[in-house]
């Protein structure tokens, strides 16, 4: 026996502002039987929440991008965080869900020295050898390889990818989407109101050509569902979809190290 939480909470998670931050535990214990939810490292890795849970009844792992960290944007210690999660779901048989709000992994030299590439690679190493069923949901910003990372690689890779209707797709931020895209014709605008006003316009454009409701109908994504409709998508997927059996499956995790070291190596004198 198990206590659905109450469904239509799920409506307001994501604000209606979709610059404002929110709490994306709030998405967890609202597709989560109620009294389920275990989070797991909570201290460590903070831009990815993760959490052993039931959904009708069922185990599962569950992973949630927390835009209350980096805006969501996924470094070193949540992609290692994840990864590792993904293997322990897996080594136990559970299926997982991903709930994705992330504008892509954090870029610059400060992350280079860290390795970052390195250790981001990890959560798409561990997801291609995943045997267990993946499900991904986008709550908001679905952007760049950060995106794909959380749905095992490519929205299509999940058994399903679905979106609420405040998904918002693209191959980057899209703030910085236009800033560098249309450098040329915003610097021709006077500075000032006209060259705002030129800004928003074409942010807006992009959102639209990324909304999730083109995305599925482009057939990007499955579907755009109802917020309060997730756990009937996660119910049915998990009775539908099967997980193949343990093999000898080996895999080669991406060797981790000190970046700040391994740089020194690579560096000229």
């Amino acid at each position: 026996a198990f206590t659905a939480p109450d469904a239509l909470s799920l409506r307001g998670v994501v604000p209606e502002n979709r610059l404002r931050v929110y709490d994306t535990l709030a998405a967890i214990n609202g597709v989560a039987d109620r009294g389920s939810v275990l989070a797991l490292r909570t201290g460590f890795g903070k831009g990815i929440h993760t959490a052993l849970a039931r959904i009708e009844g069922r185990p599962v792992g569950l992973l949630a991008n927390n835009p209350q960290h980096l805006g969501g944007a996924i470094d070193a210690d949540a992609a290692d965080k994840a990864a590792r999660f993904m293997q322990l779901c897996n080594a136990h048989g559970l299926p997982l869900v991903s709930l994705v709000d992330t504008p892509g992994f954090m870029v610059g030299p400060e992350m280079e020295a860290q390795a970052q590439v390195r250790h981001v690679s990890r959560m798409f190493i561990a997801a291609a050898h995943l045997r267990v069923p993946f499900f991904s949901v986008v709550l908001r910003k679905g952007y760049g390889l950060g995106a794909m990372a959380m749905t095992a690689g490519g929205f299509h890779a999940p058994a399903f990818t679905v979106a609420w209707p405040t998904g918002e797709f693209g191959a980057m931020g899209l703030e910085g989407a236009v800033k560098l895209g249309y450098r040329k014709e915003l610097d021709a605008q006077p500075e000032g109101a006209q060259r705002e006003a030129l800004y928003e316009q074409l942010v807006a454009r992009q959102y639209d050509n990324g909304s999730a409701l083109n995305m599925a109908a482009t057939l990007e994504i499955y579907a755009v569902s109802d917020p309060a409709q997730t756990r009937e998508w996660l119910g049915r997927g998990l009775k539908s979809a099967h997980q193949r059996p343990a093999g000898g499956e080996r895999f080669l995790d991406s060797w981790q190290s000190d970046g700040q070291a391994e740089m020194q190596r690579f560096r000229r004198p």
